[in-house]
């Protein structure tokens, strides 16, 4: 007898994510260290999140001041929230008091600065009972060992770090998915890149 189509709830599924890119903005990314790497991971990330069907939503933090999202995301983010408060749960309103539950409970969280912005949010969302996923290797800080400190603590709360790669191949799920060959395309253009 076979255990599958057997999944382990830890695993992402594409039918129950959101992809939230945080605060990815021209001021804050000038001054963040590899900005070309971040900004390239999230790029990756939000064009598998698209490629799978997962939504994305995202935010600026004081744009009048820092900027709006960089034009390589800029179109995966056409709306994204303003916000002023350093968590993005209140300027996203999740749970959507309008909407009805989709079942979308896993966030996955990328962009900046992991040590505050990323890192509340995630705070903020794990106390509403959101299953957490930080894409690690698409966070960035101006301080290396504030991204660091934050990844820990953000595992040490109860969030998981993984990196771009997995969540994409966690939402294909099988070599056998519809998506599988753009999903390789997708990453031999990034290694291009690279």
């Amino acid at each position: 007898m076979s255990l599958w189509p057997f999944r382990s709830p830890e695993l992402l599924h594409r039918a129950h994510s959101r992809l939230v890119l945080i605060d990815v903005q021209d001021k804050l990314v000038a001054a963040i260290p590899q900005r070309e790497q971040l900004v390239a991971r999230c790029r990756l990330l939000a064009e598998g999140a698209r490629v799978f069907g997962v939504p994305i939503a995202g935010t600026e933090q004081y744009p009048r001041g820092l900027g709006s999202t960089v034009s390589e995301l800029s179109e995966f983010v056409p709306l994204p929230r303003d916000k002023l408060r350093f968590s993005a749960a209140e300027a996203l309103g999740w749970p959507p008091a309008a909407e009805a539950d989709d079942g979308r409970r896993q966030l996955v969280l990328a962009g900046i600065e992991a040590h505050v912005c990323v890192l509340q949010s995630a705070m903020d969302w794990l106390a509403m009972g959101y299953a957490v996923y930080v894409a690690g290797d698409a966070v960035g800080s101006r301080c290396p060992a504030d991204r660091d400190a934050a990844l820990h603590r953000l595992r040490d709360a109860g969030a998981v770090v993984a990196s771009v790669e997995s969540i994409l191949f966690e939402w294909c799920d099988t070599a056998a998915a519809a998506e599988f060959k753009t999903l390789s395309r997708l990453l031999k253009e990034q290694m291009r890149s690279a």
